[in-house]
């Protein structure tokens, strides 16, 4: 079988089915294809996380989707001709235009197909990964739906494949490598300015590409009441230097910009502060697990991961400044605490899809 990952938070949702396809002794062939930007930091996850080094590792060059989509199905197609026998299955995670050619490449090849992850919808049509993760879930053979509302989703679409609820391999992930966020814990907080702060990430490209939309966030990371810690993405910090609103947030006394974060110093951020407000799927996830438990406001107009909201984890708030800064309001003012539990399982979906995996390959 193939084993992909494209991105770091693929490598980070794809740990812990690794470790699990090692220590059960199920021979796979990983690949790891990663955009240039951010080839050598997902070389760094790969070894922070202690997974085995992939056996083909290729650089994209390109930046365009259908470029990327290209390169991938090159690269897959190679690989598997220098093979001995024709792979059973690729196991491919999310909803990225890496994860979407290594389907796309093994579809044409006669590979069948496990999407962990499956049956995520925002029903919003202007992100990328909303196409990206539909078109996965058509081809796919074995779904892997993280929750029951993910397997309704593809029910109601009709998906051909088979369909198996896990839970989601964010919180295996939580649950493996915890003990590596405590070690870092003190390090990270030591830089930190404020004793209280707000996380903030935002780097999705409907909300960094569009000066009007960027603008909005700066002027509600100029009237947030309480300080904010914010680990600025590549992309976004470009996005303000281009439409010249970089001084202005740098120049803000309350907000403490840092580089972007390795896996373990971001969670140590997560764990430590009063709320979260992002527009990553990943982080909304990562606040329901039990030992992070934080609110987390989301700045887009909608979510893939409705169960965050419904469980009383999130808020879809958007980047309106007078309906976000009301939110916060109202979260830090509020005496209540997140729910103990997560939407998103038990820690056991690794085990659940190698399990399901041995089965169907053997």
């Amino acid at each position: 079988m193939l084993v992909f990952t494209g991105t770091r938070p693929e490598i980070i949702k794809l740990a812990p089915v690794i470790k699990k396809l090692v220590d059960e002794g199920v021979e796979f062939t990983y690949i790891h294809t990663g955009q240039h930007y951010d080839y050598e930091m997902s070389q760094v996850f790969i070894e922070e996380l202690e997974l085995p080094k992939p056996h083909y590792s290729f650089r994209l060059e390109n930046y365009t989707p259908a470029s990327q989509l290209g390169e991938v199905m090159i690269h897959i197609d190679k690989v598997v001709s220098s093979l001995k026998g024709r792979p059973k299955l690729t196991l491919v995670q999310g909803d990225t235009n890496s994860v979407l050619g290594a389907a796309l490449a093994s579809l044409r090849l006669g590979i069948k197909i496990g999407h962990v992850e499956a049956g995520l919808r925002s029903y919003d049509w202007r992100m990328p990964e909303e196409h990206n993760r539909r078109m996965v879930d058509h081809i796919s053979d074995y779904l892997f739906a993280p929750t029951e509302l993910s397997r309704r989703n593809l029910e109601d679409e009709r998906v051909l494949g088979q369909i198996y609820v896990t839970g989601n391999t964010v919180i295996d992930a939580l649950d493996t490598y915890f003990s590596r966020v405590l070690e870092v814990e003190g390090r990270v907080l030591e830089q930190v300015r404020f004793d209280e702060y707000v996380l903030i990430t935002l780097h999705r490209a409907e909300n960094v590409d569009d000066s009007k939309v960027l603008k909005s966030f700066v002027e509600i990371l100029r009237k947030l009441p309480i300080p904010a810690v914010y680990p600025i993405h590549p992309r976004t910090k470009r996005r303000l230097l281009e439409y010249g609103l970089l001084n202005t947030v740098e120049s803000l006394n309350h907000i403490q910009l840092l580089p972007p974060q390795g896996y373990f110093e971001f969670l140590a951020l997560l764990k430590n502060c009063k709320l979260a407000m992002t527009d990553s799927g990943g982080v909304q996830e990562e606040v329901t697990h039990p030992k992070i438990r934080k609110y987390v406001l989301v700045l887009r107009s909608s979510t893939e991961r409705p169960e965050a909201v419904q469980a009383g984890f999130a808020r879809v708030v958007g980047l309106n400044p007078n309906v976000v800064l009301a939110e916060l309001e109202k979260v830090i003012s509020s005496s209540s605490e997140p729910p103990t539990t997560s939407p998103f399982g038990d820690g056991r979906a690794s085990e659940k899809i190698v399990e399901i995996v041995k089965k169907e390959l053997y």
